[in-house]
């Protein structure tokens, strides 16, 4: 309740006291059902807005990369590495969503690959692409690599792009979550602040 009285008044300079008085016509006037719709109509004013989709697609085969950047490049924001190096500068400058991979390349596979960008890119949601029914790679990927949906080669169009926006949504939803909880945290600070400020007053 006191989150919807600081959304509603929040460019206003409130005291303690002006925060009670609003709690307490709160009460009197909405409905605790009310109160909810509030809240949720105050909140997205936290949630920062989408923008279009940014991946990474890694694969030793070049055919591969250019099939797929020529599919999706109209729909996505599409950086296509050939070697892991490449794949290495692009998240280093790049700020993607999703990283796929292929399973099977030469300098190492795509569970290794995925599982060495863990911990310095915790955020992007992987996905990894083989065109071999390799159960081991399936779970090593799942248990190391932190995979998020598994594709096989060859994927229909319409499947791929769902995936990727798929994928996508669960970043999207993560970073809100975590964006929400420190501006919810910093509200509720302000307004214990003034609170406490106003019953020292008293």
């Amino acid at each position: 309740m006191l989150l919807v009285i600081y959304m509603k008044n929040k460019n206003k300079k409130l005291t303690g006291s002006h925060l009670k008085s609003e709690l307490e016509k709160f009460k009197k006037v909405y409905t605790d059902e009310e109160i909810q719709k509030q809240i949720k109509s105050y909140g997205q004013d936290f949630i920062e807005p989408r923008e279009k989709i940014r991946l990474l697609y890694l694969d030793d085969e070049r055919d591969e990369l250019e099939s797929f950047q020529s599919l999706f490049r109209r729909i996505f924001d599409v950086y296509i590495a050939s070697t892991p190096d490449r794949a290495y500068e692009i998240m280093k400058t790049k700020d993607v969503h999703v990283v796929l991979t292929d399973q099977r390349m030469d300098l190492m596979t795509g569970v290794e690959f995925l599982e060495s960008i863990v911990d310095e890119y915790p955020d992007p949601v992987r996905v990894l692409v083989t065109g071999y029914s390799d159960i081991t790679a399936v779970i090593n990927s799942i248990n190391q690599g932190q995979v998020y949906k598994y594709i096989s080669k060859p994927y229909p169009r319409e499947a791929m792009q769902k995936s990727i926006e798929n994928a996508a949504e669960v970043y999207f939803l993560r970073r809100d979550r975590k964006d929400l909880t420190q501006k919810l945290t910093r509200a509720c600070s302000q307004l214990e602040f003034l609170l406490s400020q106003d019953s020292l007053d008293v």
